[in-house]
């Protein structure tokens, strides 16, 4: 096990590498010039000329490059250009709206996948089965802001029910924070509770068929005992597997989300750093997200094989 571990890990060192080659290659491609930026209206040259040398925006891209790998190594995510606020800090400030958004959509996810994807695989070809297909097919391609628009001008601008955009701290008012997040989570949770919902009814088709759900059922077994004790928690390994990775995608996803709703969190942290060409911010919020992503992955290939020892086995090899 330990060995499997080892190896996984290893294998994220060169994707974090080619990561950051990304982020920065792309970064620097961009149009337009970040001392020109942070220099203001007047874009007096000799400020310029202080900001590009004090930035090092003067030297060859590769010399940059490693700088700040350099820097990245030693756990210095840089300093943002435009606040001059060190990256990691900014990063602790916005990563708990982004987790409390990311945990809420897996909430509404689950709520709404699991009981669906059953009811699918227990009935199968039937008017629910065909619905929760609808459905999924449905939540896969509504686009996210598009959704979140509908959202607001029904609930907020016809009903009145809930806030249109803006964010409260959870222990300011734990009430209000959850009428602002509660529609950017469903938002984020229909989509992924439609990938979640076919997995769960792909795999509980599969159950169904084996064995020991035949065995419980010639025992004298209920129909809901067999689904939910016997069926179900097999069912479910291949879905937390899923869920775990998508976990990863929602962390670094709701960029979108968050500029429709106006959360302060990861995606409008880039979205504001992208416009204002601020790189230390770009290239640090990315490759946190990126090694966040890879860790949970790691985490849930730890865990599954922990579940199925076959798994360990074959991944020596």
């Amino acid at each position: 096990m330990f060995r499997f571990a080892l190896n996984r890990a290893l294998t994220a060192i060169p994707t974090l590498l080619i990561v950051t080659l990304m982020v920065f290659g792309i970064q620097r491609s961009l149009p337009g010039d970040p001392a020109t930026i942070l220099a203001g209206e007047q874009k007096d040259p000799e400020v310029i000329a202080f900001l590009r040398e004090r930035y090092r925006l003067d030297d060859p891209v590769p010399v940059q490059y490693l700088a700040w790998l350099g820097q990245v190594a030693r756990g210095d995510l840089g300093t943002s250009l435009r606040t001059n606020q060190p990256v990691s800090e900014l990063i602790l400030e916005k990563l708990p709206v982004t987790i409390e958004l990311a945990l809420l959509s897996l909430l509404v996810a689950v709520a709404i996948a699991i009981p669906a994807g059953v009811v699918a695989a227990v009935r199968k070809g039937s008017l629910a089965d065909h619905s929760a297909t609808v459905f999924a097919l449905s939540g896969l391609s509504v686009p996210n802001f598009w959704l979140g628009i509908m959202l607001i001008l029904f609930f907020s601008v016809q009903l009145r029910w809930l806030p249109a955009s803006g964010f409260v701290p959870l222990l300011e008012d734990p009430i209000e924070n959850l009428r602002r997040m509660l529609m950017p989570a469903f938002v984020l949770g229909t989509g992924l509770a439609a990938v979640l919902m076919r997995q769960m009814r792909s795999s509980m088709l599969e159950v169904l068929q084996q064995d020991f759900v035949r065995t419980a059922h010639a025992k004298g077994a209920r129909g809901i005992v067999v689904i939910v004790r016997h069926a179900m928690r097999n069912a479910l390994l291949p879905v937390v597997t899923v869920l775990g990775l998508q976990l990863g995608a929602l962390l670094s996803g709701a960029v979108l989300t968050e500029q429709v709703f106006t959360i302060p969190g990861f995606g409008k942290l880039v979205v504001d750093a992208v416009f204002n060409r601020d790189y230390a911010v770009v290239q640090g919020v990315v490759l946190f997200t990126a090694a966040a992503y890879i860790a949970i992955n790691l985490v849930v290939d730890v865990l599954y094989a922990v579940l199925n020892p076959k798994i360990a086995f074959l991944g020596r090899g």
